[in-house]
């Protein structure tokens, strides 16, 4: 542990704390843009500038590590003023969209330069320089709307470990590429998403068939059902209709999501789905009750035993069950019907 010093109040923190970390188990929030506790830092986006006393420098606090005595101010006029001419930097070379792009509402650009006061005077992109690659069947990019942050790139590389995405060109010229300045379908891209959801503006987006602003939906926390990891996912929800998915960190998937998790929820409101079960009557398949299937399906489970036996019956259960329900279901064919004709197909 050392001991610390943050805009005058004295705290311990292990030594492998970066500045940052320390000043979130404070309480004290510091703007960011391409911090993510799971990458390693890379101080791309200048945002988490602070002050350190006594050296006279402003350092980057998701890279600068804490030693004892150090004295931190995160709040002092130079420190504001130095995040205020970042954000200047990045608006002068952004589009001022705001008013129709589909991020607005949830953009960490737009809620620093409204904390910080940046803006309205800055006239900021008002030509396209780069086309949109829209060549991904889940996603677009908007090159112009990137800030070159590099969060997507390091959780591509990192985290996915795809490398499907890098930083081309240095300077006024860096941008996100390819690998042989390929479009998005022709590239090694995996179409997790997870560079569409930890974007911190609107360059990457998912290309969702329902138009939403983030202030008309609401959040629910749930558990992804396309297989039995059980990743933790956020679902956006606007009325009674799902419109976007994002990873949540759980201990399955650490904030993660595949494919299917992150794009694969049209199923919930498919007009095709079950919504009730349906039994054969008069050679028709009709809408009944849980309790009459229920009722149905023990009859004729004890109709057949009685006749053929228990090794009459097979079941097939689904890899997207939980351990759970796999269990459950075996037991049922084991312990309840008597037989070992019991498997499972193993295609999520």
């Amino acid at each position: 542990m050392v001991s610390i010093t943050i805009n005058g109040n004295k705290v311990d923190v292990p030594n492998d704390y970066t500045v940052l970390k320390a000043c979130r188990q404070e309480g004290i929030d510091i703007p960011t843009f391409c911090e993510d506790e799971r990458l390693r830092p890379s101080g791309a986006c200048r945002m988490c500038l602070v002050e350190v006393a006594g050296s006279g420098k402003i350092v980057t606090s998701c890279s600068e590590k804490v030693w004892e005595g150090m004295e931190v101010r995160t709040n002092s006029k130079r420190v504001m003023d130095a995040r205020k001419q970042v954000l200047k930097l990045i608006v002068m070379d952004h589009p001022l969209d705001c008013l129709t792009c589909e991020k607005s509402g949830e953009c960490k650009l737009q809620d620093y330069c409204y904390e910080y006061e940046v803006g309205s005077k800055l006239k900021g992109k008002t030509e396209r320089r780069l086309p949109i690659d829209d060549s991904n069947p889940f996603y677009y990019f908007d090159p112009d709307k990137c800030i070159k942050c590099g969060k997507c790139v390091r959780i591509c590389s990192e985290l996915q470990c795809s490398d499907a995405i890098l930083m081309e060109q240095r300077g006024l010229d860096t941008k996100v590429s390819t690998p042989f300045g390929e479009n998005l379908e022709n590239s090694p891209c995996v179409s997790c998403g997870n560079c569409v959801s930890y974007c911190p503006v609107g360059a990457l987006m998912p290309k969702s068939k329902t138009r939403y602003r983030a202030w008309e939906t609401k959040k629910v926390r749930t558990t992804c059902a396309y297989c039995g990891v059980g990743c933790q996912i956020d679902i956006t929800v606007k009325g009674d209709r799902i419109v976007e998915a994002k990873p949540a960190i759980g201990k399955a998937n650490e904030g993660l999501l595949c494919v299917k998790g992150k794009f694969a929820y049209g199923f919930v409101n498919h007009p095709d789905r079950l919504k009730t079960p349906l039994v054969r009557k008069d050679g028709k398949l009709v809408e009944t009750s849980w309790e009459e299937a229920y009722s149905i399906i023990a009859s004729k489970i004890t109709d057949i035993k009685a006749k053929h036996g228990a090794g009459a019956f097979a079941g097939l259960t689904s890899a997207r069950c939980t351990n759970e329900e796999n269990y459950l279901f075996q037991k049922l064919f084991r312990g309840v019907i008597g037989t070992n004709n019991v498997d499972h197909c193993a295609r999520l």
